[in-house]
């Protein structure tokens, strides 16, 4: 009788610790607690118990405040790890900044016999996107067929996403068109797929022939047109779909203001932030940036430093795109004084930030502190300078009357002079009229751009009076 009173208490106090634990668990916000947690379920005897070990393996995957390398010693703690568990590492790899793991774990996954299910490859199809794996996304495709899993829409979609975003247009086409029951995941891979292989039409009549589209079919387009340069387009459809009723997402909004800053378009631009001031839609990093770019391209530079004064998260992008504003404005002291206030605050100028505070020093005339910016990249931020550092520095030593010097630097470079690079220091030899250094350089140039040699010829080989009327016409030889 003694035993058979017990087991109920046994049972309740057993269901209680689970109930107590997942409780925990489910309000653990940092690695501290969970470390806690997961002594005392080794205290209970819960560490082998399907469920709390699952919930404990999630919250040391989660991308936000857990720990993969604990999360591994917790896996291999576990006797035979169910499906769930496996699912959850691989998840968890593929989120992180070492998606490979999450393929060699599906390796052992298959050694151990483990059955798989229709969550298991959309997470590793996702490390495969992260790695542009394209042999081993073939691989998991021929799996996903084998294990039946060939008409689930989940793994179907993931495969879309990875052979649209390789590049892999053609098997991506075959398998959107095979599928039976496409949704709207579908369509949007495909879109953004035709989109990236620069095929803009296939992409709107995907678009067109889509049966219902949302916010994200609408912004795939949208920036489709603008990275093929198709600006006025861009901004058509961005009204189309004001009068579809569908409300514009952040990324919606960076795009149509890149369209509007390609187009000088102010009073478009404008309207759109004045449309996010009205909706009140944060202004985050990338929007401000937007925002700022806009204006500067569009000649309004003072409203640019407001939405760079009102941003209240600024990262490198945002310094960046203020200064670049400057730069292309001439104001060269305020760009510099930015980039040292930029310095000060914490934040580390990145490979772009250096183009624009080279070029807004070049615009100014900045000698000597473009010669220092130029030299700090490699030796205080570790930076090697690219070809277009190399261009904006030649066009700074040339602007000046500096040519040998110029000439010097473009022999010195680590990659070979390209035609834009010979031709910023020709365009100098003209203004300061040193005819001799600019027939050394425009042979050099029209080797390097044979496509243009006939217009550098010109210039080269004419008479004095014609190349002093050409001189005199300022024409850009660019």
């Amino acid at each position: 009788m003694a035993l058979n009173l017990l087991a109920p208490t046994n049972k309740f106090l057993l269901e209680s610790n689970v109930a107590q634990t997942l409780s925990l668990l489910e309000r653990c916000s940092n690695m501290e607690e969970l470390k806690q947690i997961h002594a005392q379920m080794f205290k209970t005897g819960l560490v082998q118990d399907v469920i709390p070990a699952s919930r404990l393996l999630a919250v040391c995957t989660s991308p936000d405040s857990g720990d993969l390398a604990y999360a591994e010693v917790v896996f291999d703690g576990i006797y035979r790890p169910n499906t769930f568990m496996w699912n959850t590492m691989i998840r968890g790899y593929s989120n992180s900044k070492n998606p490979e793991e999450a393929l060699l774990l599906y390796h052992q996954m298959l050694w151990n016999s483990v059955p798989q299910n229709a969550y298991t490859f959309p997470f590793l199809l996702k490390a495969c996107s992260s790695l542009a794996a394209l042999e081993e996304t073939q691989q998991i495709h021929a799996q996903i067929i084998k294990n039946g899993f060939g008409s689930d829409i989940y793994a179907t979609n993931s495969l879309l996403h990875v052979y649209a975003k390789s590049g892999s247009i053609i098997p991506a086409r075959l398998l959107f068109d095979r599928v039976p029951q496409r949704d709207i995941v579908s369509w949007n891979s495909m879109i953004d797929g035709y989109s990236k292989n620069d095929q803009v039409e296939i992409a709107f009549e995907l678009f067109k022939n889509m049966p219902a589209k949302n916010i994200i079919s609408w912004t795939t387009m949208i920036s489709c047109y603008v990275g093929a340069g198709l600006t006025t387009e861009a901004m058509n459809l961005f009204h189309e779909m004001q009068i579809a009723g569908i409300k514009p997402d952040n990324m919606a909004l960076v795009s149509v203001l890149s369209a509007s800053a390609d187009l000088g378009a102010l009073d478009q631009g404008r309207w759109i932030h004045a449309y996010i001031d009205k909706h009140g839609i944060q202004i985050d990093p990338i929007l401000g940036c937007a925002l700022i770019d806009m204006y500067a391209k569009c000649g309004d530079v003072e409203e640019a430093l407001g939405v760079f004064r009102k941003m209240e998260k600024k990262n490198v992008s945002g310094w960046t795109a203020m200064i670049a504003g400057f730069a292309i404005h001439g104001r060269g002291r305020e760009a510099l004084d930015l980039f040292m206030q930029m310095q000060e605050e914490g934040v580390e100028p990145n490979l772009i930030t250096f183009t624009g505070i080279l070029t807004a020093c070049s615009y100014a005339g900045f000698v000597n502190e473009g010669k220092t910016l130029f030299k700090s990249m490699e030796s205080v931020y570790g930076w090697k300078p690219s070809i277009e550092h190399y261009g904006c520095m030649v066009d700074l030593l040339g602007r000046v009357g500096l040519l040998k010097e110029a000439k010097e630097l473009i022999e010195a470079m680590p990659m070979k002079p390209n035609a834009t690079i010979w031709g910023a220091l020709l365009k100098a030899c003209r203004i300061h009229r040193n005819i001799e250094l600019g027939k050394q350089i425009g042979k050099n140039l029209i080797e390097e751009d044979p496509g243009h040699g006939g217009r550098w010829k010109r210039y080269i080989t004419c008479g004095p009076r014609l190349r002093r009327d050409w001189e005199e016409k300022d024409i850009n030889l660019h």
